[in-house]
């Protein structure tokens, strides 16, 4: 006996086709990390920053600046930590094509640190009346050094072909000045923000070596388990060095 397929019915057909598919894949739904990076006991004082050099640079800081290297919220979270997943992942993924972007404003680089896939742009802006000049000293990647006058307001780096965790990046006429890059081969990273806190999003299940770094502190891991469609936490707390 032949089955004979109309319109309306071969429509409906393959609506149940994609409706089966879909179902199952439920079932691997991502998950996400999130925690937060404490350091124990007092904060050290953050030294003031010397910007006379440069009358912009010092105008833009009425108050003074302290250094950037280690800020710790009053909670006692810990801001521009590097969290991201060491080990466990698998597959492939596409790089980005909207560029990590740099500021360059009031003579310090906001944000301080960054992440980034391999082949995603690094974008450098300049909102400082002022001279700059952004020096990047990968060990693995290739090195640049570019100018940035007061009138360039943007320029890209796009040669970071390689993971690096981390890039050292500073400008070389006010030696205060210093960031760091950290490129990966797949999305799962992310920065703590002003009270140490992060979330890794679109971890797919499974078990991972989460690794936190920061500048001053060094680095700490972690092993952690993804359940799909749920939230795993991680923790970290530093000592003072």
């Amino acid at each position: 006996m032949k089955v004979r397929w109309t319109g309306g019915v071969r429509r409906l057909a393959m609506a149940a086709l994609a409706a089966a598919v879909l179902v199952p894949g439920a079932a691997h739904a991502q998950g996400k990390i999130t925690g937060k990076v404490s350091l124990s006991g007092a904060a050290p004082t953050a030294p003031k920053l010397k910007m006379d050099a440069d009358p912009v640079c010092a105008a833009a800081h009425p108050d003074g600046a302290a250094a950037e290297d280690l800020i710790v919220g009053s909670g006692g979270g810990v801001e521009y930590v590097f969290v991201y997943l060491k080990e466990g992942v698998k597959g492939t993924f596409p790089a980005k094509t909207d560029p990590a972007v740099i500021d360059q404003k009031g003579c310090l680089y906001g944000p301080r640190v960054v992440g980034l896939q391999v082949g995603q742009p690094l974008k450098f802006t300049n909102s400082d009346q002022t001279l700059h000049n952004v020096h990047g000293m990968p060990k693995v990647n290739a090195p640049w050094n570019f100018a940035m006058p007061k009138f360039v307001k943007q320029k890209e780096n796009k040669d970071l072909t390689k993971p690096e965790v981390m890039i050292h990046v500073k400008c070389d006429v006010h030696p205060w000045m210093s960031g760091y890059v950290g490129v990966l081969e797949h999305p799962f990273f992310a920065v703590t923000d002003k009270d140490g806190n992060f979330t890794i999003e679109g971890v797919p299940p499974g078990e991972y070596t989460v690794e936190a770094w920061q500048e001053k502190l060094g680095a700490q891991t972690a092993k952690v388990k993804v359940d799909a469609g749920a939230p795993a936490k991680q923790d970290f707390t530093f000592k003072p060095s």
